[in-house]
């Protein structure tokens, strides 16, 4: 762990971080989805980053337009190119 962060709901700071894109975009696992909704819960600084965080990417998206869906196989297919499946 970094210096000031914490661990709440058994993810550090830098974790939850991680993955906030993800979060944003509901592509989280379910067991994932809640430890970072429980850091969330219980951390003011990753809440307040994450909101602002989400008001730069909904502002984008609304002045971009949003992206296309990607197809499951696809996702599943980059999933396991970058090592996020689960399995390396």
């Amino acid at each position: 762990m970094l210096p000031g962060e914490r661990n709440v709901g058994g993810l550090p700071c830098s974790a939850v971080l991680e993955c906030l894109s993800e979060y944003v975009d509901g592509g989280l696992p379910p067991q994932l989805q809640e430890r970072v909704d429980a850091h969330l819960a219980a951390c003011d600084w990753c809440t307040r980053f994450g909101g602002e965080f989400v008001r730069v990417i909904e502002r984008m998206r609304d002045e971009l337009g949003r992206p296309e869906p990607l197809a499951v196989e696809m996702a599943a297919r980059l999933r396991t190119r970058l090592g996020l499946d689960g399995t390396g």
